[in-house]
C-alpha cells in the first residue's frame, strides 16, 4: 500500500510541474543506458517500503538542501507535503538539532543525511549507525542509506546538467538550500 501511495504522490508532484518539465529527460534521453539504469534505481527505491516514507522524504530533502539542488528541493518539498510533513519541519531543516518539530528518530535520520552529504564526507558514522539501528531494522537502515546516497547522486547530476525547478511545490512552503556545516 505504501508503494501505491508514494506513486500517487509522485504523479501529483509531476502533474503540478509548471515549467522546465523536460530538462532532465532532455539530457538523459541522449544516453539510453543511463536513462534505463536511472529509471530502474528510482523504481527500486520507490518500491522499497520497509522504511516510513516520511523518514525517507526528510532525509532526501536534507541532502538536497545541503547540495543546493533547486529541482530536488522543488520536488522534495511537494513530496514532503504529500507525505504529511509540516511546514515547520520544512523550514526548520537547517536547525533540526535544536528544533522541537522533529522526533528523536527524525533528528537521527537528518543527522545521517547530513553526515553522508557534507564534503568532505563524515567518516565517523559508527555511533550514528548504532543509534539509528536502535530504532530501525537493518533493512530499514539499508533503505535509508541507499535513499540518501541516491539523492546525493541525483542532486549533483541535476546541478551539473542545469536541471531547473519545475514549480511542483509552487504556492507551498519549500525547503531552502543551506550552507554546509563547518567541519
Amino acid at each position: 500500500m505504501r508503494a501505491v501511495t508514494r506513486i500517487r504522490h509522485y504523479i501529483r508532484a509531476f502533474a503540478g510541474a509548471r515549467r522546465n518539465r523536460t530538462d532532465l529527460a532532455g539530457w538523459l534521453v541522449r544516453r539510453l543506458w543511463v536513462l534505463a539504469v536511472v529509471g530502474f534505481y528510482e523504481a527500486a527505491l520507490l518500491l522499497s517500503n520497509r522504511l516510513d516514507p516520511r523518514l525517507k522524504e526528510l532525509a532526501e530533502l536534507k541532502a538536497a538542501s545541503l547540495v543546493g539542488c533547486e529541482f530536488c528541493l522543488d520536488i522534495g518539498s511537494a513530496l514532503a507535503h504529500s507525505s504529511g510533513l509540516s511546514e515547520r519541519q520544512l523550514t526548520d531543516l537547517p536547525r533540526y538539532g535544536t528544533s522541537d518539530a522533529y522526533s528523536e528518530q527524525e533528528k537521527l535520520v537528518l543527522a545521517l543525511a547530513e553526515a553522508m552529504t557534507v564534503t568532505p564526507a563524515s567518516l565517523d558514522l559508527e555511533e550514528l549507525r548504532t543509534r539509528l539501528l536502535g530504532t530501525l531494522s537493518k533493512a530499514q537502515f539499508a533503505e535509508l542509506a541507499a535513499a540518501i546516497a541516491w539523492e546525493n547522486q541525483r542532486a549533483r547530476v541535476n546541478q551539473a546538467l542545469g536541471v531547473r525547478p519545475a514549480g511542483m511545490a509552487e504556492g507551498m512552503t519549500c525547503a531552502l538550500p543551506q550552507r554546509q556545516p563547518e567541519q
